[in-house]
């Protein structure tokens, strides 16, 4: 698209925002269409959720038929890159319009703003999205230049430009959905993480402290869900005991004065989950005192625990912050207070050895003997971890079969085959070099 639009200010320049909408990445389209509902400088534009390219096709050219510019936004995850751009190329083989814009935004395209520009988007949202949303429908329906706000990137002569990240954002003053698209979902309660894990990518896209979203935002937004009657509410935080709390360890009295709260508003009879999915709980946090209350508040009887190795070695070496005896532990007491744990591993492991992979396949073979499931994922070359430029996971033959056992029984499952895969896609496309961390079980 040219960027200039006509400095036409007339209704028909009000742009139709079309969401590239999918499964992955509809939370963030959800409060993105919030951003734009709540706008108190304009109505929310026509909105489009588009479910697939032909979708997105056919609303672009609805839109333009109506004399209206269109904003196409793209939301993607590292894994979920190549084929978004596969799709990209294909819609423009059936529509090149200078009204259209193509936005990519999210976790991907900031870490690698260059390389999704190359790839054919016409313009980055950097950081996060609910004030950049914002500014680009103010320049398309005034007839300005989009690049001209904060957080957007673009490519000039071959080069990257960009006036930086847009603001951080205060999640009080934005919605955690579109209650009036009728697009709804968890609550986010916390946004960014103080731990700083070297395979993630959530500290450095979205800052590597709390922020919390009040109790009054909170009830605000349950009750707009409870006029809704909807069965299940859920919360979206990077880790479930940190709410209220600005360091490592948890602030009960918060977490607490959240859940009694939540389960007023909310009534008997309707279910609350807290500590599964979306988010999960840190294994150093499970405490009998933390347990039992998610037990007197919460409805849900699993809890999802990121442990991610066996071995104490590659859980200092990835910056988890705590070690293989804080997993088995915290498992221990959340079966003893009748929780299921679900505990997340990562293989494949930069620097991961036979010796770490035996130390993982044990701690494993300890959690589901005593009733626990395990949730296996491969790992990835993310773009704006530290772990970037590591070789992608590789499972050897052994493990492989050791984990393809335990998903026969039940105790096992997740997308770790599938990963192993995208992984190896994600490190070529970046150049990746060296070693892999492979997953190989001692002889």
């Amino acid at each position: 698209m040219n960027p200039t639009p006509p400095p036409d200010r007339a209704a028909s320049q009000v742009p139709t925002v079309v969401w590239s909408y999918r499964r992955t990445g509809k939370f963030a389209f959800h409060v993105l269409t919030g951003a734009l509902e709540s706008d108190p400088a304009r109505p929310a534009p026509p909105i489009e959720f588009a479910i697939g390219p032909d979708h997105v096709v056919r609303a672009v050219r609805a839109a333009l038929a109506g004399g209206h510019p269109v904003l196409v936004g793209w939301s993607f995850y590292s894994p979920d890159f190549l084929a978004m751009a596969a799709e990209l190329r294909a819609m423009r083989a059936q529509i090149e319009d200078p009204r259209v814009l193509h936005v990519a935004g999210g976790v991907h395209a900031t870490a690698e703003p260059l390389a999704t520009l190359e790839a054919g988007f016409d313009l980055v949202a950097v950081g996060e999205g609910e004030h950049t949303i914002r500014a680009l429908v103010a320049a398309l329906a005034a007839g300005q230049d989009p690049r001209g706000s904060q957080g957007v990137a673009w490519r000039e002569a071959g080069r990257l430009r960009t006036h930086g990240r847009a603001p951080r954002t205060d999640l009080d003053t934005f919605p955690p959905f579109a209650p009036a698209h009728g697009r709804v979902g968890p609550i986010e309660i916390t946004r960014g993480c103080i731990y700083a894990c070297r395979f993630c990518q959530t500290p450095f896209f979205a800052g590597a402290r709390f922020r919390h979203r009040s109790l009054a935002s909170i009830r605000t937004w349950l009750r707009a869900l409870v006029a809704l009657d909807l069965r299940d509410y859920r919360f979206l935080t990077p880790t479930s005991l940190s709410y209220g709390s600005e360091g490592p360890e948890p602030d009960l009295a918060a977490v607490e004065a959240l859940l009694a709260m939540a389960r007023e508003e909310i009534g008997s009879r309707r279910r609350l989950f807290f500590g599964t999915f979306p988010s999960e709980v840190r294994p150093e946090h499970v405490t009998p005192q933390a347990l039992a209350l998610i037990r007197r508040y919460a409805d849900n009887r699993t809890l999802i625990l990121g442990g991610q190795s066996g071995s104490d070695r590659l859980l200092e070496r990835s910056a988890r912050g705590h070690d293989a005896a804080a997993i088995e532990r915290a498992a221990a007491l959340a079966l003893e207070s009748g929780f299921q744990p679900h505990v997340d591993f990562l293989f494949g492991m930069p620097g991961e050895d036979a010796d770490d992979v035996a130390a993982t396949v044990a701690l494993m073979d300890r959690l589901v003997a005593r009733g626990a499931r395990v949730h296996g994922h491969t790992f990835l070359p993310l773009p704006g971890t530290p772990w970037r430029r590591a070789a992608p996971g590789r499972i050897a033959p052994e493990l492989r079969r050791h984990l393809l056992t335990l998903a026969s029984r039940g105790q096992l499952y997740g997308q770790w085959q599938q990963q192993e895969s995208v992984a190896h896609a994600l490190a070529g496309r970046q150049g990746v070099s060296g070693t892999p961390g492979t997953s190989t079980l001692p002889s």
